[in-house]
This record gives C-alpha cells, sequence and structure tokens, in this order.
C-alpha cells in the first residue's frame, strides 16, 4: 500500500519535472549529439522491426560513460561463462550511446532506457520482454522497478553506490523511499559497511552483498596502455616532458590545475581531459585566458610555442589510454564541483595521484588511500605545486605511491566475478 501512496505522488509529480526540465534537456543533447541516434526510444519509439528484437534477453541498464563502461566489461566477463547469453544494453545519454555502440560487441543490442513514464516503460517491456534486469550503480526508477515487479522481472542493482551527500537526502525521505528501494531483489555492494545503508533504505535484509567494486576490478579487462598515436602527439610538444593529466575536470578546474602545474614545473606539460567533450570550446577559452596555448586533441597540429603549450582532450572513450602516459594525475570535480571522480585508471596506470577535497563520491577508497600513502589530498593551488614538484622529481616516492595504491585496489579485484555469482551465472568450470 505504501509503495502505491508513493507511486501515485511520483507519477503525478514526474511530468511536471520533465516539462521544466525539458528546455535544458534539448540542448544538451543538441550539445552531445544526441540527435538522430535514436533518442525517440527514451519515449518508447523503435525503428527497428519488431521481428528483430531480442526478445527475453538480458537487460543491463546505465547512464552515461563511466557506468556503459562498467556494463560493457559486466557482459565481456558474462560471455566467458556463458557464451549464448543475449544482451540489450540500454544507456540514459548520448555519450553512453557512443561508447556503446562504438564497443560493436555481437547480440548485444543498444537502445536508449525509458523515460520513467508509466506508457514509456510498458512499451520498452512489452517490446523486449527483458528476462532480468541489472542496473549499473544507479538507474533504480520507481515505474520500471513497480512494472518489473508486476511482470516478475527480477532487478538486481549492481556495483551499487551510495555516496554520503545521497544518503542524507534518502534518509530525509526513508518512508517514501524504502517501498522504491524494497523493491530490488539483490543489491551489490561495494564496501562491508554498505549493507546496512542500503537495508536502512529498504532492500529487504540478507539481500545486500559485498561484491566489491567492478570499476576497481581489473579482471580480464584491459589495463590502461600507451598508444603510439598519443605518444607521437605528447613527443610534438617536446620529448622527455614530464605529463601532467586532469582527469574529467568540470568548470574552471582545468586553468585552477593548469596554473598550478606551471608552477610546479615549467617543463611539464599539461593536458587536461574535460568529463564532456563538447565543453572544449569552454576549456579552451579558460585556458587561454590563463596564457596557455592550447592544442585540441580533435583537430591536433603541432603546437608552435611548445614552452606555452598544452593539449585538451576532446574525445570519448580515450581516458584509460592517456593515463597510461601520464607522470602524475590530479582529479577532476574534486576541487570545485562535488564527488570528485573515479581514481581506478591512473591507479591501474601506475601513475602518482593527486585530488582535491571534495571525492565524496568514491568514499571510503579516498580517505584510505590518502592514510595509506597512496595519494595526495590537497585543499589549495599551492598545495597542489608542492605535490607536484615532489613528484615529479622524486622516482622512490612515486614507486612508493602507486605501490600503495596498488595494494588497496587489490582488495577489488575479483568483483565482477562476485557479481556473475550474485546474478546467478553459472562459472565455466560447472558448464
Amino acid at each position: 500500500m505504501a509503495f502505491r501512496l508513493i507511486l501515485a505522488l511520483y507519477r503525478m509529480l514526474l511530468p511536471v519535472l520533465l516539462a521544466v526540465a525539458m528546455p535544458g534537456w534539448l540542448i544538451k543533447m543538441a550539445r552531445r549529439g544526441g540527435f538522430g541516434s535514436g533518442m525517440a526510444e527514451r519515449l518508447g519509439l523503435y525503428a527497428p522491426p519488431l521481428e528483430s528484437e531480442p526478445c527475453g534477453a538480458v537487460h543491463v541498464h546505465a547512464i552515461s560513460v563511466g557506468e556503459a563502461l562498467l556494463a560493457l566489461k559486466l557482459i565481456r566477463a558474462w560471455r566467458l561463462r556463458e557464451p549464448g547469453s543475449r544482451f540489450v544494453l540500454a544507456v540514459g545519454t548520448a555519450t553512453g550511446h557512443a561508447v556503446a555502440r562504438e564497443a560493436a560487441l555481437e547480440k548485444v543490442r543498444v537502445t536508449y532506457s525509458p523515460v520513467d513514464l508509466g506508457i514509456c516503460v510498458a512499451r520498452y517491456l512489452s517490446r523486449f520482454e527483458p528476462s532480468q534486469l541489472v542496473l549499473v550503480e544507479g538507474e533504480a526508477w520507481p515505474n520500471l522497478l513497480f512494472a518489473c515487479r508486476r511482470r516478475g522481472i527480477p532487478v538486481t542493482l549492481v556495483n551499487a553506490r551510495l555516496s554520503p551527500r545521497s544518503e542524507k537526502r534518502y534518509r530525509a525521505v526513508a518512508s517514501c523511499v524504502r517501498p522504491i528501494f524494497s523493491q530490488l531483489g539483490a543489491v551489490a555492494a561495494q564496501e562491508p559497511e554498505d549493507i546496512a545503508r542500503w537495508e536502512a533504505l529498504g532492500v529487504a535484509a540478507g539481500k545486500v552483498a559485498v561484491t566489491g567494486s567492478m570499476k576497481f576490478d581489473p579482471g580480464s579487462a584491459t589495463l590502461p596502455a600507451r598508444r603510439p598515436e598519443f605518444a607521437a602527439m605528447l613527443a610534438a610538444f617536446g620529448e622527455g616532458r614530464p605529463v601532467v593529466l586532469s582527469s574529467s575536470t568540470h568548470g574552471e578546474e582545468d586553468a585552477w590545475i593548469g596554473a598550478a602545474v606551471r608552477e610546479a614545473d615549467p617543463q611539464a606539460l599539461f593536458v587536461a581531459v574535460p568529463r564532456h567533450a563538447e565543453r572544449r570550446d569552454e576549456v579552451r577559452t579558460s585556458l587561454s585566458a590563463a596564457g596557455f596555448a592550447v592544442i585540441l586533441r580533435s583537430s591536433f597540429q603541432s603546437p608552435a610555442d611548445p614552452a606555452r603549450a598544452c593539449l585538451v582532450i576532446d574525445s570519448t572513450g580515450e581516458l584509460r589510454d592517456w593515463t597510461a602516459h601520464a607522470s602524475a594525475v590530479v582529479i577532476g570535480k574534486s576541487i570545485l564541483g562535488v564527488g570528485g571522480q573515479s581514481p581506478a585508471e591512473a591507479i591501474l596506470a601506475q601513475a602518482p595521484l593527486l585530488f582535491g577535497p571534495h571525492m565524496e563520491n568514491f568514499e571510503p577508497l579516498a580517505s584510505r588511500l590518502v592514510a595509506a600513502g597512496g595519494a595526495v589530498r590537497f585543499q589549495e593551488p599551492g598545495e597542489l605545486s608542492v605535490a607536484l614538484r615532489d613528484l615529479l622529481h622524486d622516482a622512490a616516492a612515486v614507486r612508493k605511491q602507486c605501490e600503495a595504491a596498488s595494494q588497496l585496489l587489490g582488495r577489488h579485484a575479483g568483483a565482477t566475478a562476485r557479481t556473475l555469482d550474485l546474478l546467478g551465472v553459472s562459472a565455466v568450470a560447472e558448464r
């Protein structure tokens, strides 16, 4: 009864919220190339003929690029155990859709997840008839969960992430969210302390299992690797220069970090990787104002003045391998934004790691990294400059930090396999 009351209120408010958000959403889609990519599928409108759809497949839901990459990792590992399995990968953004399509995995239908309106969800489920839904990190929408329960479709939340900020918000409306989260059949949590947090929000006792983070599990995935084309671009700025990479930056963080890099070592090459490629003009403007000659990866040409130049990676899906070329990595959204971005790529690439005060979305790992000497947390530009100066000229300190970080990340090794076990996917040896 409680769930139906909450659902009724949600159904009344959602159309209003969607109408208010629509203009901004349309602008964002235009910037990210969403139009023409099948975005009508979010409304339950599909171009392929019905008979061509993989009915009864496993559906994996992801929000954007990061979650889509995790979904692809899970699907690849699932295929190793059950080669004949069919999948539908449903994403929520144009950038996530592009990453999923570019992977071109066989027997994986890429679509957009439906907007959580009853009619859109019903059209989606009736068309595909999923055997089960696997939600990656989020996407626990009320209408979708209710419709799946009514149709007998099991739903599992994997790599479940609940930041302190999100938990605080949920607890403030606990009576509203408990009926929603109670619809989940199982939750794969990242840390032991997550069990009590998810159960307090409505997940049934015994339904939360600790698997670790797939994002931090190297598994069978390809590790960050140096690419010859990337090396050639960096060489154009001068051979042998240390490379300081800012990872998934937001707002004015690029210029903030760039200035600190220049102060730390004028010989260091600053490489900025904005979180969203469509921010290229904004990033170029801010870095130019800070005195940099900006070279875009999308229109690369050798810099006329290498000493003043920096490189902006305005592309999608390349962060992992750019990280392999870094002498040090500064995590974005941790300085002027809130929540931080994943430190996993830097750790796997054996690059020393630095981040600002806001890594809420990656706790407790971030604090554990600092405590173990596996990362440096800074508050001000001056602190970042000093830390970079030390790391760029102390190979022993770099090795020590990278070893400590790798040891902590190693606790999540096997997370993907444990997630598959929770999902009931047969191990190869049992087949």
